[in-house]
């Protein structure tokens, strides 16, 4: 993840929620490309087509049609050279049991989505200094849950 421009993928069935998310990463001060999609079908079909570059981070939203985020994290988990890029579950809900099973099953950080935008913004960059400092996971579940 040390390349000069980080390829994020974000899966995430709310339009709005994808534009706020796209929009808070400009904002940011670091440079990205971000290519999202509506669920998780359409991203598991770009992420096994070997000619697009895999992104350095993936972002998913845990309540998707078709294909969830937690079906999404095991597929990804169970194809080896997809398995050690690094997943931020993304979800308006956060409870704790669920969250404590991605993190068994893989997931690098949970991201509560915020209310406001600006907490957007600092939560985006909370998750992305927290993979770069921590890319084999979290040490505990407080250090997996990000809530700002």
């Amino acid at each position: 993840m040390n390349k000069d421009q980080l390829n994020i993928f974000l899966a995430d069935d709310d339009d709005d929620d994808r534009i706020l998310f796209c929009e808070a990463l400009d904002e940011l001060d670091t440079d990205t490309k971000v290519t999202t999609f509506e669920n998780g079908v359409d991203l598991m079909a770009n992420l096994v087509d070997r000619e697009i570059a895999l992104p350095d981070i993936i972002f998913l939203d845990l309540n998707m049609p078709l294909m969830n985020g937690e079906e999404c994290l095991n597929d990804i988990k169970l194809e080896p050279a997809l398995s050690e890029i690094p997943i931020v579950i993304y979800s308006t809900s956060l409870d704790p049991q669920i969250a404590e099973v991605l993190l068994e099953k893989g997931a690098n950080l949970y991201l509560q989505k915020p209310k406001s935008y600006t907490q957007l913004k600092a939560a985006l960059q909370r998750s992305m200094e927290s993979i770069h400092q921590n890319m084999n996971g979290p040490a505990s579940m407080k250090d997996f849950i990000i809530k700002v």
